[in-house]
């Protein structure tokens, strides 16, 4: 680890308190490494908490994956992470050419990628494992008149809670559908209560953790207010699809439950979850565990261990910044605090 300390956190936009954590956790390994972000936006707040801000291209220029390689050849870097879901499947590609320059990324192979990412792959990839997914149909060549109401709208690639639409009846769907302007599936809308499960696993897909959470509150797909939780049977659902599926590196898995039925795994993003402080402060130390896995060293499986009853109530923060010529520098003076220009 001594020569690739460092980690890259790509599309790093909002996320301060993944970049503060990871940024404690090399802290504490004492082995100089730096947290470098990237993102396009110039004001993302993400790129002052950073120790080093790099510039990549678009998720979706060809050389996307050769830039990112040759940032961890040059700073360093040993860990790769994206941050929003704009780019996992991009970065799952490129793991080869990452992992020549000396680092790794911490995500699946590029198909199960895919397949978190798309609602119909992702619910054919978790029916074939024999995990429980809601009943789901296509758009076209469904029988809109039969299907059991309500009904969800979900994009099949979505982002920030984007584009989803309840109906509750045959006549609402033909409404949302006709003003929708993204490929659709149509999913039946669970009852009982929603939970999501916050994971890591280990380079070779085995469970290393996995905190389950209650759903207070949510905005725009961000979690606002909730509570982790002693469950032992979301632990073992989160297990189970972790291994089945081959998920490596930080995961947040969703699904419905009724009473102490299991109905469906509606979500899994290959990337931390929106409600990240929760299990952080539960302690699910999962950067840390990163940095560890990316050193080569063995992190035992920790599931069960965090303490459940802790709650988070979120609020907004800012950085005020000032005018450095043509760059944006953080008032408190830190050198590293920068941004590009706007």
């Amino acid at each position: 680890m001594a020569d690739h300390p460092s980690v890259l956190l790509t599309c790093s936009g909002q996320r301060v308190d993944i970049v503060r954590a990871f940024r404690d956790a090399l802290a504490r390994r004492g082995e100089g490494g730096r947290v470098i972000v990237s993102d396009l936006d110039p004001l993302s707040p993400s790129l002052v908490s950073a120790d080093m801000v790099v510039q990549l291209p678009a998720v979706d220029d060809p050389g996307y994956g050769a830039a990112v390689a040759e940032v961890v050849s040059r700073e360093g870097v040993g860990a790769v992470l994206p941050l929003t879901d704009l780019d996992p499947v991009v970065l799952a590609t490129a793991a080869p050419l990452v992992a020549a320059a000396g680092g790794t990324v911490f995500l699946p192979a590029p198909e199960v990628a895919a397949a978190c990412q798309d609602k119909w792959l992702c619910h054919e990839a978790l029916q074939a494992a024999g995990l429980p997914s809601p009943p789901t149909w296509p758009v076209d060549g469904t029988d809109k008149g039969a299907l059991p109401y309500p009904m969800m709208i979900k994009p099949r690639i979505g982002f920030a809670g984007r584009w989803i639409h309840r109906c509750d009846d045959r006549g609402e769907l033909d409404f949302f559908l006709a003003r929708t302007p993204v490929a659709s599936v149509l999913q039946q809308a669970l009852p009982g209560e929603e939970f999501s499960i916050d994971c890591l696993g280990s380079l070779d897909g085995r469970a290393i953790g996995a905190i389950p959470r209650a759903m207070y509150q949510s905005k725009g797909g961000e979690q606002i207010k909730g509570e982790t939780l002693d469950d032992p049977q979301l632990v073992d659902l989160a297990a189970a699809v972790i291994e089945r599926l081959g998920l490596m590196g930080p995961c947040t898995i969703q699904c419905f439950r009724q009473g102490d039925r299991i109905l469906g795994v509606t979500d899994i993003n290959t990337r931390f979850g929106g409600g990240f402080p929760l299990p952080l402060a539960a302690g699910g130390d999962y950067p840390f565990l990163i940095l560890a896995m990316a050193a080569g060293e063995d992190v035992a499986p920790q599931l069960g261990t965090h303490r459940a009853g802790v709650v988070m109530t979120r609020f907004l923060s800012e950085h005020v910044l000032v005018r450095d010529g043509d760059r944006l520098r953080s008032m408190d003076g830190r050198e590293e605090a920068v941004t590009g220009g706007i």
